[in-house]
């Protein structure tokens, strides 16, 4: 091979190998960071809607009954079994409100009769601070009419802060408020990439 080629070919292959140094670099993962949060959730039942077919005859939700409802996010220890919400719907304590609660999802098991275990299945979307979408969670799972009993649920992402998120969610049920909406106390684990 002449000086030339060789020199040609010498070329070509440390451009190749700087070219798959700077791909390999491109797609490695990057490091992950951990965030955790911690709330309670304060359900205000003047806002559940839900399916008029699938009842029982005493009117309430029966299996397979779909639902949306909302409420207000305050920091964690706000609340206990029965405050949060006043009986027309306004939070208890406005000025402690540090983002809104929407869910929705589908009646399981026996419906509003069913005294233990998982009676719903959610979606749950933590908008965590004054404009709508900036910094969410999303999460997905069971939700257990058992009082003070944990259930994981799988975190399926979040915007802002948030986006490509992953993760666990603990929830515990801690009562029912004056508009008879749950009382919720929420720990959340998140794995994000550290650039965010």
């Amino acid at each position: 091979m002449s000086r030339k080629w060789r020199f040609r070919y010498t070329f070509l292959v440390a451009v190749l190998v700087a070219a798959w140094a700077a791909y390999a670099a491109m797609s490695a993962p990057l490091p992950a960071q951990e965030a955790a949060l911690s709330f309670d959730v304060a359900e205000n039942a003047t806002r559940w809607v839900s399916d008029s077919e699938h009842q029982f005859d005493d009117g309430s939700p029966a299996y397979g009954n779909v639902f949306v409802t909302m409420g207000y996010i305050y920091p964690a220890g706000t609340l206990d079994g029965s405050n949060g919400v006043l009986s027309n719907g306004d939070p208890e304590y406005p000025e402690q409100v540090i983002g809104t609660w929407f869910c929705r999802g589908w009646l399981i098991a026996d419906g509003a009769h069913t005294e233990t275990g998982p009676f719903v299945i959610t979606t749950q979307y933590y908008d965590l601070g004054d404009s709508a979408g900036i910094n969410s969670v999303v999460t997905e799972g069971f939700e257990l009419i058992d009082l003070n009993v944990a259930v994981q649920r799988a975190v399926t992402g979040g915007t802002g802060h948030y986006q490509q998120a992953s993760g666990v969610q603990t929830q515990e049920l801690l009562g029912f408020n004056a508009t008879q909406g749950e009382n919720l106390h929420v720990e959340i684990s998140l794995t994000m990439p550290s650039d965010q």
